[in-house]
């Protein structure tokens, strides 16, 4: 009985927690994506926040801060209208 009982404990934890990785790392399908890099164009387009810059290499090089700022924003204006809404 109790190597029954511990069996199913453990296979619920095991189950809790392929759940909440599952959650955490999504499905990685191509919906998933979270900014596009179109060389062609020079054109970098974060989906998260619908974003989009014409200097690839400029990002590339480590110039990313144009779209911290954007997500700090927009971070703060989910906050915000959370607080409005509560």
């Amino acid at each position: 009985m109790r190597t029954r009982l511990y069996e199913l404990e453990q296979e619920r934890l095991r189950t809790e927690r392929d759940q909440q990785r599952r959650s955490q790392i999504g499905t990685g399908e191509r919906s998933e994506k979270i900014r596009t890099y179109n060389f062609p164009d020079q054109r970098v387009t974060d989906h998260r926040i619908g974003l989009t810059l014409h200097d690839i290499q400029g990002i590339l090089d480590g110039n990313i801060q144009p779209f911290i700022d954007a997500l700090v924003a927009e971070e703060q204006a989910r906050k915000l209208e959370q607080l409005e809404v509560g």
